[in-house]
């Protein structure tokens, strides 16, 4: 990575949607080339290969991982095996992005920057709300002061989804269920703006059939402020998000976690401000990695080992909030 004109060989395990949507805007990024990808099913992973141009497939994850020429690797497996493939990545002597969350609880969190440390590779949490432009212009307005103290956030992540039993998204062996899944976006949108809550109160509507959380409401209280936040498998009622300060309110234009603009209200005037992103979105996560990877830096600044932590420390009090625990935390 020393020499500043050679590409960033990327792989790819798991090639599901969101694998799919990643791959899309890896080819918008010059530096970036896709070496490889890897499913357990060799098929569809020469699918993928041929959709997306990839170099290489591989029908088993260690074969990728064991790859001489890739420097970094895009975990999109289910949640419950981030951990293990992000742990074994960097003891390959791979760099890691891996996809949100980085796992199902703290504990498995730990251990995974621990081998980040353990090893000298370069990993990060793919949240790609906090590398989107429209994020960083409204965080910087925020600590410059101009919306005053802030009091209030409300942020909503929903969809009506229609999928089966037996998808990951409901499996709570997969670590099925919406707090994991979107809830984290509006738990990162407050964390990142107002830090760890004093206290969290939620509650949850659980599915009849697999236990997962089909509506989690959260509130989470600070000294002076409180964020409404809710997520919800049930209806589209929204993915939107108000901040409230002292001297003005910002909304986010369209998805709030995948925002191209924002409204600030401010003494009864309101200006729109448009601020497009790359591709889908993702351009931004990968550039950020290629920064750090090519400056030497075991994490990102911006959404460091320690936000990760915090985070996934939030999402396992709301958990415990609402009697929420996977399979694999009973066994221990």
């Amino acid at each position: 990575m020393s020499t500043s004109n050679l590409k960033i060989k990327w792989g790819i395990i798991g090639c599901g949607n969101i694998a799919g949507k990643f791959a899309r805007d890896l080819a918008l990024v010059t530096e970036a080339e896709l070496t490889a990808v890897a499913s357990r099913n060799k098929e569809k992973a020469k699918q993928f290969k041929i959709d997306h141009q990839a170099k290489k497939h591989y029908g088993n994850y260690n074969e990728l991982l064991a790859d001489p020429d890739i420097d970094i690797i895009y975990i999109a497996t289910p949640h419950v095996s981030h951990a293990k493939w992000s742990i074994l990545a960097m003891e390959q002597g791979k760099h890691v992005l891996c996809e949100k969350p980085l796992s199902i609880n703290k504990k498995e969190a730990e251990e995974i920057i621990a081998a980040s440390k353990r090893t000298g590779k370069f990993f990060m949490e793919a949240l790609w709300t906090r590398f989107n432009p429209t994020f960083i212009a409204v965080k910087e307005l925020i600590e410059k002061g101009d919306l005053g103290a802030i009091k209030y956030i409300q942020a909503d992540f929903t969809f009506k989804s229609d999928k089966p039993l037996e998808s990951r998204v409901l499996d709570l062996a997969l670590g099925g269920g919406t707090i994991l899944d979107i809830g984290i976006y509006p738990a990162f949108l407050s964390y990142s703006l107002m830090g760890i809550p004093e206290k969290i109160l939620a509650g949850a509507v659980f599915h009849k059939i697999t236990g997962c959380d089909m509506q989690s409401s959260m509130i989470f209280k600070y000294n002076t402020a409180q964020a409404v936040l809710y997520s919800s498998f049930e209806t589209d009622s929204g993915i939107s998000a108000k901040i409230g300060g002292t001297e003005g309110t910002i909304h986010f234009h369209g998805s709030f976690h995948v925002p191209d603009g924002y409204t600030l209200i401010k003494n009864g005037v309101e200006t729109n401000f448009k601020i497009p992103f790359k591709g889908l979105g993702f351009t931004h996560e990968i550039e950020e990695c290629h920064t750090c990877i090519r400056k030497g830096q075991k994490e990102s600044k911006k959404w460091s080992h320690r936000d990760s932590l915090n985070l996934i420390g939030i999402l396992d009090q709301v958990r415990a909030e609402v009697g929420l625990t996977y399979p694999q935390e009973k066994q221990h």
